[in-house]
């Protein structure tokens, strides 16, 4: 794995972290009730392109 595929596997760590604890965040007290689908598409396709990247 070259130095730039690490350095984006990296980031996107970090965006899966900051999604998942602003998901948490927002089930908890919604006040848009089309964030969470948003939050979760996002994340998933993060995950995507993690898994991709993987390979």
């Amino acid at each position: 794995m070259d130095k730039k595929k690490k350095k984006r596997l990296e980031v996107l760590q970090q965006k899966i972290t900051k999604l998942q604890k602003l998901l948490a965040a927002e089930k908890e007290q919604p006040d848009d009730p089309a964030e969470v689908p948003r939050i979760e598409a996002e994340l998933a396709k993060t995950h995507e392109e993690m898994a991709s990247l993987k390979q």
